[in-house]
């Protein structure tokens, strides 16, 4: 292993606001390791120069401007502009605990791996919906812990919080043009190639997600449409467990349907699981508030992914449609 250099890659899209917070958290980087940053900024109308500008005297920051082409072109932009040999890849809606650099160094120091991945957490200054959007999302009880509550040995990093060296950049390609789903597809095909790809546990970020629920939506449709995509590409990567949201979301309708027939069993089993959920919001979380509107997070990830996923394997397994004809808006064109 060469001596880490490494380099921070942020795509942006019209978030001035988050970047201005996400390099504030720079500022906070505990030890002494040197880091470059890149800030890729993906087409935007309102472009984040500005706030970059106040950070030159704090922070080494690279910043270029290129045409809209997804956040997966500009990653492998960025990756191809920085100097350093490693790059670790950040949502621009992300902040970094003091902790965070320190943490990665000493991990791939004893246990150096070609890709990781990071948790999400939430902030507590994060609002009540933030923090709902985030159990839904790393529960255990909702996802399985895929985005960093369990760990296996194939992990798939989320760009959002990933790691990745030069070398497996160069030999892979980088990301795809499909998005979302660039993140799970690069994982596999480093995983086909040899890389081992793994969890840093404390490795966390704070993720702001989503600020309302019409977003959350439509981002967890979009998550439902990718993943019959993915299947498809790669056939020995389908589990049964992605057919769980679908299945739940049906049952849910069919257990209100049998309730008027008086057969109550159904629901009251979806009532011990609802009961289940608001327990444990509250337990991580100590908020009502938060706990209450978990349940609606679940509800809202549970039937915008089934939907997505039931409309996508229709029109793929059954219908033959080509994915990028049928699903235009999940791919990208490369910048000129």
């Amino acid at each position: 292993m060469n001596t880490l250099q490494f380099s921070f890659i942020i795509p942006v899209y019209n978030r001035p606001e988050e970047v201005d917070e996400l390099l504030m958290s720079f500022t906070t980087q505990e030890g002494d390791i040197s880091f470059e940053i890149v800030i890729v900024e993906d087409g935007s109308n309102l472009d984040c120069k500005h706030i970059i500008n106040k950070y030159h005297n704090q922070l080494e920051i690279s910043y270029y401007y290129k045409e809209n082409s997804g956040p997966g072109d500009s990653r492998n932009f960025g990756m191809k502009k920085a100097k350093g040999n490693y790059f670790i890849i950040l949502d621009s809606d992300c902040l970094l605990p003091p902790q965070y650099l320190n943490t990665v160094y000493a991990y791939l120091s004893s246990n150096y791996v070609d890709c990781f991945g990071g948790p999400d957490a939430a902030h507590e200054s994060f609002s009540d919906v933030q923090k709902a959007i985030n159990f839904a999302m790393t529960s255990f009880i909702t996802t399985g812990g895929i985005r960093g509550n369990v760990s296996n040995e194939k992990f798939q990093p989320r760009s959002f919080n990933m790691g990745l060296s030069k070398q497996a950049f160069v030999d892979s390609g980088g990301f795809g043009l499909i998005h979302p789903g660039e993140d799970p597809d690069l994982s596999i095909r480093l995983n086909r190639m040899g890389y081992k790809t793994v969890l840093i546990r404390e490795a966390f970020v704070y993720h702001k997600r989503r600020i309302s629920w019409k977003k959350f939506y439509q981002q967890v449709y979009k998550f439902g449409l990718v993943r019959p995509i993915l299947n498809t590409w790669y056939p020995t990567t389908k589990r049964l467990t992605y057919w769980f949201p679908a299945c739940f979301s049906i049952g849910l309708l069919v257990s209100i349907v049998l309730l008027l027939a008086n057969f109550r069993l159904p629901l009251f089993l979806y009532g011990i699981y609802f009961l289940l959920v608001f327990i444990l919001a509250f337990v991580s979380t100590r908020s009502l508030r938060v706990a209450v509107k978990s349940i609606l997070a679940i509800f809202i990830q549970f039937f915008g992914y089934g939907y997505g996923f039931l409309k996508s394997t229709i029109a793929i397994d059954f219908f033959k449609k080509d994915p990028e004809s049928r699903f235009p808006k999940l791919f990208f064109k490369h910048a000129n």
